[in-house]
């Protein structure tokens, strides 16, 4: 993947950072849930179809907003939370090129299809 999206998604990821700061929660919750996310993976126990859609739930950083925005709106600072752990997790992922899932398989992403070297 370019590097200049690697940069950009670690951006975001930082940003995601520096607005946890602003919640007053302990960082042990930060560093416990970034990998929550994926439990949208064991959709793909069932079919790759039901796995994609799981994964991608979980991994779409415009759900990850409007959960933030919600909590925003309704001072729920859990949701807030949930929101940016979503969005973090996200950008974390595709820094590592681990993109939005293709039907065809947990491999084939909007990044390209993983373990193929796409510099």
């Amino acid at each position: 993947m370019n590097t200049a999206l690697k940069t950009e998604e670690a951006l975001m990821f930082a940003a995601c950072l520096f607005a946890f700061t602003f919640l007053g929660m302990n960082w042990w919750w930060f560093i416990g849930c970034i990998l929550l996310p994926d439990v949208g993976m064991l959709g793909y126990v069932h079919s790759n179809k039901t796995g994609a859609w799981t994964y991608n739930l979980l991994h779409h950083k415009g759900i990850a907003i409007l959960v933030g925005l919600a909590g925003y709106l309704m001072a729920n600072n859990w949701l807030v939370f949930a929101g940016l752990i979503l969005f973090a997790h996200a950008s974390m992922d595709r820094m590592f090129g681990y993109g939005l899932k293709y039907e065809k398989g947990f491999s084939f992403t909007h990044l390209g299809e993983l373990g193929k070297d796409h510099s």
